[in-house]
């Protein structure tokens, strides 16, 4: 073998050696731990909680020192609002300002809110990983099944040659033949596709590469349990909606938001503190009877608003505009969520009904197969009619395959729905 050839080979088998096969708690969790939606969740949570610091800062004395160091020839001026001094500090705070505490609990409640979305997005990547690793999964087993169907009916094509050879079959079923083969070859490479396509999104989903080289785990799940009555699924999915919350929340933010307009026409107390050393080379003592060169004072301030124009007013009702449309969106929103469940509560038992009858379609099909198997020893029946028979049963083997997939996808938007996905996965929170 040439160097260029021992290359590729050696290439090849580190490739498939790097191949990274995961389970469906493994995907979860990635997609928990790396997803970026959930990433910049968690930013945007970050950025919430330091909204509410920057809101609650007013009420903390700030402290600034610095210095009006000058010299005076004849009456000492102020410099920006105060007396010439060697050392000046002073500290400002509010004691008392309504608006501002409305601004605060909502910045907090803001907050909620974005701890709330952190969480839908901890669910949406969740789900998404599951859907897609189950339509991966879908698509290799379907694949499977194809190629099995594919060989099958290479059997039968080769039966039918000899039997046109022989003279017992029209030229006509050769081409019937070859049809159905280029139909199975099509199939194949179009559920190839699908669970690429799938893997690569699924990929995506968990923070990874479009091109890292993932396989699904073929394993054995156990049974997704999710509550099937109509009236349990709706009170789950009230109870446990993100976007109820989420609503609920921002409605509650408004809240304070118009509060804290209406707070613009209280009274407001600020703490004031200030101290300054002076200097005897200002004049103080040729203006003043006495001088002292440390003087400091604490007290509040008083300020009263009288007239704050229409401005305030306006923002009052541009808030309650915007509450009135959250309530409706809140309204609306809870309609959806019942609507929703109820049609998922149908749906699953729609979906379970379609799988019991493929799984007895599937057994029929099986006993068909294992019958003309008996017969074939016997000399009663024929290679071609035991292919058609298994081609059948593989037929069969797949409805009952996506009707199975089926179910567990109805399940898994029932679990998102109720809050329970996270559980039902065993996702490490």
């Amino acid at each position: 073998m040439s160097k260029l050839g021992v290359t590729f080979l050696l290439a090849a088998c580190l490739a498939h050696a790097q191949a990274r096969t995961i389970t469906l708690r493994e995907a979860v969790r990635l997609a928990l731990e790396q997803n970026p939606d959930v990433a910049i969740a968690h930013l945007n949570e970050s950025k919430a909680a330091e909204e509410v610091r920057a809101a609650k800062d007013p009420f903390i004395p700030r402290l600034t020192v610095g210095s009006g160091l000058a010299y005076s020839s004849g009456f000492p001026l102020s410099i920006e609002g105060s007396a010439p001094s060697v050392f000046q500090a002073q500290a400002v705070g509010f004691v008392m300002n309504r608006r501002q505490s409305h601004l605060v609990s909502q910045a907090k409640e803001v907050r909620r809110g974005a701890a709330i979305d952190t969480e839908s997005q901890r669910q949406e990547a969740a789900h998404r990983a599951a859907v897609l690793f189950l339509e991966a999964d879908r698509a290799g087993r379907l694949a499977q099944a194809a190629r099995q169907q594919l060989e099958s009916l290479e059997k039968i094509a080769e039966a039918i040659r000899l039997r046109i050879e022989e003279g017992r079959e029209l030229p006509l079923e050769a081409k019937r033949a070859s049809l159905n083969l280029a139909r199975a070859r099509q199939r194949v490479t179009a559920l190839e596709a699908d669970r690429r396509n799938a893997v690569a999104s699924l990929a995506v989903v968990l923070g990874l590469d479009p091109a890292a080289d993932l396989q699904v785990a073929i394993e054995e799940r156990p049974p997704l349990t999710a509550p099937t009555s109509a009236d349990e699924i709706a009170a789950a999915a009230i109870e446990n909606s993100k976007e109820l919350r989420r609503l609920e929340s921002a409605l509650a933010a408004k809240g304070f938001e118009i509060k804290a307009a209406r707070a613009e026409r209280l009274p407001q107390v600020d703490l004031v503190a200030q101290y300054a050393l002076l200097g005897r080379f200002n004049n103080y003592e040729d203006f003043f009877r006495r001088f002292q060169r440390h003087n400091g004072q604490l007290g509040v301030a008083f300020q009263i608003p009288l007239f704050t124009g229409p401005g305030s007013e306006a923002r009052v009702s541009q808030a309650e505009s915007d509450a009135a449309r959250l309530r409706l969106e809140l309204r609306s929103a809870r309609d959806r969520t019942v609507l929703e469940a109820r049609r998922l509560a149908d749906q699953l038992r729609q979906a379970e009904s379609a799988r019991e009858v493929a799984r007895l379609e599937l057994e029929l099909a099986r006993e068909q197969l294992s019958l003309l198997m008996a017969q074939l020893e016997e000399g009663r029946a024929s290679l071609r009619q035991v292919e058609e028979a298994r081609f059948a049963e593989n037929e069969k083997w797949i409805a009952w395959l996506d009707t199975h997939y089926a179910v567990e996808l109805v399940q898994l938007h029932l679990l998102k729905q109720t809050g329970g996905l996270l559980a039902a996965l065993d996702a490490t929170r």
